[in-house]
């Protein structure tokens, strides 16, 4: 492609407004819109892997806009009446068609670049975990925002219609709505009986990506290789419609998006455990002494370490040999909806949990014993308060000797409802026996381990009665 005529098309064309576009919107769901891309330690800005997915979530709304684009510009020509005047130069179609083609690609391309450098400056500044496994969620995410912008062009010049650019946008957006809804979903159920969805193969063919609901959680090789199989036949097709003179050839043209839709198919993985996967290096644990965090958490170890050791300290004071004896950050990611699974030798925290996140200087201490005593049950993706709130608060008053409120819930109607019934099972628990107390505890903390009865009834005797 000649470098001269692509700098012509570049100031000439709506391909550059095609990209101010797709990033602007792109900064505007970021920064206007409140969601989860902003919070805790899978924010964008927070992790490099967390900063890829969200960003390739976007492509949601971001891909049929650039699919609508892409159509717009193929219906320059027709726009101009000038078909069959290009058609009847020398210079072969291919020529001509690679240049609008190079042109639009070139800026969705540097768009996303863009988007993807904007999250990578503050992710260097906010985590000392680097690496570059992040890369390949990028790297499609681009090549999806090119092959859509291809497609739509080849389709507005095979479909030369007023109404084709907003017809293949809402036709694309339907689709990735239907890859993450009743096509791309299969419904089970979890132990716990609650109705899940999870992503199947058919999901993976969207440009878009599920949210972010753990930092340790990235794609597999066979994913990227997959969707780069797919989006690689929607470009091929795309390209092929925009050279295609006959209706014979346009029809031979839907070769490459079925042929890589089949491949595709064939190379996703169909088990959501193999799509979605833990990522073994930023799982990995650094430790100081009893006290552990994830790789990619490495930076709060130093702020973790004293309370930690603390919290050990107190609990091992109040349980004796029953008391746990090390702290760590849980690097498991089990299924959506599944019951958790605590060890009773091990204080298994997360860094988004509502008590540890909301938690400063001392409290977090007391957050760490509150998960040290009672876990929690809710299912995993979900969250709960109440009757284990009620029995948390109480079981630290316990171990500490003195009934404390702990950090956590943001509404503070709640919190004080929450205190007083913890104060009222406090004062029963501390007007019996010493040996009457610990057995409630013991109770109480064999509900809470094995997510079987009811924490704050076991605490309150009526699992005794």
């Amino acid at each position: 492609m000649n470098i001269r005529v692509l700098r012509t098309e570049l100031k000439r064309s709506v391909a550059p407004w095609a990209g101010a576009v797709v990033l602007a919107t792109a900064l505007a769901f970021l920064y206007l819109v409140n969601a989860g891309w902003g919070e805790g330690t899978t924010a964008w800005t927070a992790q490099w892997t967390s900063m890829a997915l969200w960003t390739r979530g976007l492509l949601f709304y971001l891909w049929p806009l650039a699919v609508g684009l892409g159509a717009l510009q193929g219906l320059r020509d027709h726009r101009s009446k000038m078909p069959e005047l290009l058609s009847s130069t020398p210079r072969p179609a291919r020529h001509r068609a690679a240049v609008p083609a190079g042109a639009t690609a070139i800026t969705l391309a540097s768009a996303f670049a863009l988007l993807v450098l904007l999250g990578a400056v503050q992710v260097f500044a906010n985590t000392e975990y680097t690496h570059l496994g992040w890369l390949p969620i990028s790297l499609v995410g681009a090549l999806s925002l090119v092959a859509g912008a291809v497609l739509g062009m080849g389709t507005a010049r095979a479909l030369p219609f007023v109404l084709t650019p907003p017809a293949l946008a809402m036709g694309a957006f339907v689709f990735t709505a239907l890859m993450h809804t009743t096509l791309g979903r299969t419904e089970t159920d979890t132990a716990t009986g609650i109705p899940i969805t999870e992503p199947n193969r058919l999901s993976l063919l969207s440009p878009a990506v599920q949210e972010v609901r753990d930092a340790l959680v990235t794609l597999s090789a066979s994913v990227h290789v997959g969707q780069t199989i797919w989006l690689l036949g929607v470009a091929a097709t795309g390209f092929a419609l925009l050279v295609a003179a006959t209706p014979r050839t346009r029809l031979t043209a839907l070769a490459p998006v079925l042929a890589g839709a089949a491949i595709a198919l064939l190379v996703l993985p169909s088990d959501p455990r193999r799509m979605y996967v833990l990522d073994k290096a930023a799982a990995e644990l650094v430790c100081d002494g009893p006290v552990c965090v994830t790789t990619t958490q490495r930076a709060h170890l130093t702020g973790l370490a004293g309370p930690g050791k603390k919290a050990l300290r107190l609990l091992h004071g109040a349980l004796g040999d029953q008391a746990p004896v090390s702290v760590r950050e849980n690097a498991t990611v089990p299924p959506e909806g599944s019951t958790p699974r605590w060890s009773r030798e091990t204080v298994l925290f997360d860094f988004d949990d509502d008590i540890v996140a909301a938690a400063r200087g001392e409290e977090l201490t007391l957050a760490l014993i509150a998960k040290g005593m009672v876990p929690g049950c809710s299912p995993v993706g979900w969250s709960g308060t109440g009757g284990e709130d009620i029995a948390r608060t109480v079981a630290v008053g316990w171990v500490l000797g003195d009934l404390r409120s702990l950090p956590g819930t943001d509404l503070a109607e709640l919190r004080r409802q929450f205190d007083i019934d913890a104060r009222e099972v406090w004062k029963d628990l501390e007007a019996l026996p010493r040996a009457e107390q610990r057995s409630r505890i013991d109770a109480m903390r064999a509900a809470a381990f094995s997510c079987e009865g009811d924490a704050l009834d076991a605490l309150s005797g009526g699992a005794s009665r």
